[in-house]
């Protein structure tokens, strides 16, 4: 693909030409400027994991300390889920709008400012409420950072970063179980929600300075030249640019709301079958997040080899999207993908059978991170492959908000099952199903994938066939 129309090199003088900037990107070398770009977002989807998890890791010490029941967490875990419904479908369509840059760090400085109140609760009313205000910033961090990293991402690398961009959830959830399992003997459970609001506001403060806007929005926006051109020296100094070169992103605006535009032009399939499959992935990732610390410890295990499963988890899940990212940039999403989620299910149904095991749980439980957790990360890339630029933010915003349902009702169900006494092991069996019907999604996806690479218009990038 040609950075200029008209058969012009990508790192030719463009003076006379239309620039594309997504062209630019496409063929550039991954620069610091990228790099920095990315290194913000990352932090901030680390901080977003950080409190995700630490609802779970803080539960066990919460409830001694409060002498509540375990089944009054299943609403205080989805609280911040539905919270999150809200910001992944709202502030994803605006971001598309008004611009990914002042929605990302308007949705940072609130979770954490929400956090760090949350240290200050005193009963699970209030508990409630500032879980469901922090869901809303979260929602909107994962979709808005994604997006940023793919239109800043050179095509070579643009898979691979997508994914690791998506990794930062796992990476910040373990570092929540590590700072759970330091700080709570000591320093008590609320000192966790202490180090997971200060974080995002300086992460906040660091982006008002260093974090550029979307080149997609702002050659949308008027008198905004002059700062295109500064980052398209940043990110190509090599291409010449006139006062008669016309930019242009790459991609014409759709008209209508970006919502539409998800079931327009042959989209349809794909946007339900990415809805059902963040669904699912959700589901499974918020039950084995919220319930299983509580639940090892409910089979007899100390508190610490608890918190300790639940690092691992999110440590298998990191090292799981590394190798899942480089078998899928050679293999394709749908060569791998089923297959990991396969051996994840075994593994969920196996963690019920050997949970009274710190030897054997730790082992499975890796087994559940690396090939379903992990695989998430993957779900994610292949949204944003699956949606032009006008459309990422809205398309992995909605993909993740429809998804955020089955997060809220699988902790739910979750305390539902353990107040009418099930076993451990019949949890863990019903928590295998979702990575049953997600295998099952892929393949129906691949067939999909396959029969439109032979149209003249496919939907689906090419690195997802």
């Amino acid at each position: 693909m040609n950075t200029l129309h008209q058969g012009r090199s990508p790192t030719g003088d463009a003076a006379k030409g239309v620039i594309v900037l997504s062209d630019i990107i496409e063929h550039s070398r991954l620069g610091s400027y990228q790099i920095r770009i990315m290194v913000l977002c990352a932090l901030a989807v680390v901080f977003d994991g950080f409190d995700v998890q630490a609802m779970g890791f803080v539960a066990p010490a919460l409830r001694q300390d409060w002498l509540v029941a375990p089944d009054v967490f299943g609403p205080i875990f989805s609280a911040s889920l539905v919270g999150m419904v809200i910001g992944s479908l709202l502030l994803s369509a605006v971001a598309d709008r008004i611009g990914r840059r002042p929605v990302l760090i308007g949705a940072v400085m609130l979770s954490g400012l929400i956090t760090l109140a949350t240290s200050f609760a005193t009963s699970v009313e209030s508990l409630l409420a500032l879980r469901f205000l922090t869901g809303i910033g979260l929602g909107a961090i994962l979709p808005n950072a994604l997006a940023l990293t793919s239109e800043y991402s050179p095509g070579r690398k643009k898979t691979f970063l997508v994914m690791m961009m998506a990794c930062c959830l796992s990476i910040g959830a373990a570092v929540g179980g590590a700072t759970a399992a330091l700080l709570i003997p000591d320093f008590g459970w609320r000192s966790v929600f202490v180090v997971g609001g200060i974080g995002p506001m300086v992460i906040g403060v660091l982006m008002l300075f260093m974090l550029p806007e979307s080149l997609n929005v702002l050659v949308q926006k008027p008198n905004q030249r002059s700062t295109v051109l500064r980052i398209l020296q940043r990110i190509a100094p090599q291409v010449g640019v006139s006062e008669d070169s016309r930019i242009v992103y790459g991609e014409a605006r759709a008209a209508g709301a970006p919502i539409g535009q998800l079931f327009s032009e042959g989209r349809r399939d794909t946007t339900l079958l990415l809805w059902l499959m963040h669904f699912a992935n959700l589901a499974i990732l918020y039950f084995l997040a919220n319930w299983l610390p509580t639940l090892v410890k409910d089979a007899g295990l100390p508190l610490r080899t608890s918190v300790i499963a639940g690092t691992i988890l999110q440590v298998a899940s990191v090292l799981g999207s590394l190798c899942l990212a480089r078998l899928i940039t050679r293999y394709g999403y749908f060569r791998v993908l089923p297959v990991s989620y396969l051996i994840g299910a075994l593994a969920i149904a196996l963690i019920g059978q050997v949970a009274s095991s710190p030897q054997m749980l730790f082992a499975v439980v890796f087994v559940v991170g690396f090939c379903a957790i992990g695989g998430l990360n993957g779900i994610n890339a292949l949204a944003v492959a699956s949606y032009p630029a006008a459309l990422r933010t809205t398309g992995i915003g909605w993909a993740l908000g429809v998804g955020r349902f089955g997060s809220i009702l699988a902790p739910m169900l979750g305390g539902i099952l353990l107040a009418r006494q099930w076993s451990i092991s019949s949890l863990f069996l019903v928590a295998a199903v979702p990575a049953l019907v997600l295998a099952g999604a892929l393949l129906v996806m691949h067939g999909r994938a396959r029969r439109a690479a032979q149209a003249p218009a496919n939907l689906l990038h090419k690195e997802a066939t």
